[in-house]
């Protein structure tokens, strides 16, 4: 299931804007804000170290955290987060207030496991569709990541999200289809020699047709 839950102290920005982020960033803080559950947005500054350890730690964005915004702690759960595209530090957060009972939306890792039970042992390639799903579910129970059990997967077979055994109360938001999250592929050989038995065969069908049309 999720991560456990981790603590982060805030401070309130009264000032907020370009030159105010600037200035933040300067002395070692990120400028987050906090908004939802019907309540009015709070904008916070958060120690920069923290935030990115946290986020390169994994399962940022489907672990509930609790900020202390200047001795008021507030259940929240990151929904977006921005780097310097140069030089990789975190420069903006944004943060959902949630409670016991708030349903969130939230893109959830892909993890494979028995490949070597699967015609993956034989040289089949294994082709990830999708990388991560979204669900939605309870923001105190969001899985960490779902896991797709490849045993006894064949060349050629698709493995869709119903194949997937999914925690209770926790369902993808594409609801109109069985959608595929993976395929196990031939190998690039293999399926040349195929394509080469394919031609010859076809090439065979039609040298018997013109044989039979000479014979009428």
């Amino acid at each position: 299931m999720s991560k456990e839950s981790y603590e982060l102290k805030a401070e309130a920005r009264e000032r907020v804007g370009k030159g105010s982020s600037r200035e933040l960033r300067r002395n070692g803080l990120i400028p987050a804000v906090i908004y939802g559950d019907k309540q009015a947005p709070i904008s916070i500054a958060l120690s920069t170290n923290e935030v990115t350890k946290r986020i390169h730690a994994g399962g940022f964005m489907t672990t509930v955290a609790t900020i202390d915004v200047d001795g008021k702690k507030i259940k929240v759960l990151p929904k977006d987060y921005q780097l310097d595209p140069v030089r990789d530090f975190t420069m903006h957060v944004d943060f959902l207030r949630v409670s016991g009972n708030t349903l969130v939306n939230v893109e959830v890792p892909v993890h494979f496991e028995n490949e070597e039970k699967s015609d993956i042992k034989i040289g089949g390639v294994l082709n990830i569709v999708r990388h991560t799903v979204e669900f939605h579910c309870p923001a105190n129970d969001i899985p960490e990541f779902i896991t797709v059990d490849l045993a006894g997967t064949e060349l050629g077979d698709s493995i869709h999200i119903s194949a997937v055994k999914l925690p209770e109360g926790v369902k993808p938001t594409i609801t109109d289809r069985d959608f595929t999250i993976a395929t196990i592929a031939a190998p690039a050989g293999l399926r040349s020699e195929e394509d080469e038995a394919a031609a010859a065969e076809t090439a065979e069908d039609k040298d018997d047709d013109e044989e039979e049309g000479e014979e009428e």
